[in-house]
């Protein structure tokens, strides 16, 4: 499938990835690396904390999140992200969980700097297979436009 441009996107699209299995090996890799706490690395030090088992990092989440963007249909002709805005993470990601993105548009403007560019605001929600979400934000993307859409701008 081809990506569209900025003007091909329209309030209320809505794309989606996923989905993307999480496994106890991979949490406890990443936290390693990353938040090495022991409610993410050793599954007793988890049953005993407020997580009640073993549960993936925030930043770890977030990256699974980042590597769904790329995924996600239709695809976007995406030059950039700008941020995420009133980032959450509701509930703790599990081992065995498969996640699920989905990404809706709310706001788009063309860019007052630079013709040859929009700029789109979605809702995001991550979700696991009981439908619970696990993350959610606002994100402001930077799209191409249509080449001939610059021209007369």
């Amino acid at each position: 499938m081809t990506s569209l441009y900025f003007e091909e996107a329209e309030i209320g699209d809505r794309r989606k990835a996923g989905p993307y299995l999480v496994s106890k090996d991979e949490i406890i890799r990443f936290a390693k690396q990353y938040d090495p706490r022991p409610f993410h690395v050793d599954e007793e030090a988890a049953a005993r904390s407020v997580f009640g088992g073993l549960s993936a990092s925030g930043a770890h989440t977030f990256a699974i999140f980042i590597s769904l963007t790329s995924k996600l249909q239709p695809p976007l002709r995406v030059l950039a992200g700008m941020g995420w805005d009133e980032l959450r993470l509701p509930n703790a990601v599990r081992p065995g969980d498969e996640l699920d993105l989905e990404s809706i548009v709310l706001e788009k403007r063309e860019s007052r700097s630079n013709p040859d560019r929009g700029i789109l605001r979605d809702q995001i929600r991550l979700r696991n297979q009981r439908g619970e979400t696990v993350l959610q934000c606002f994100s402001n993307i930077l799209v191409a436009r249509r080449p001939d859409a610059k021209a007369s701008a």
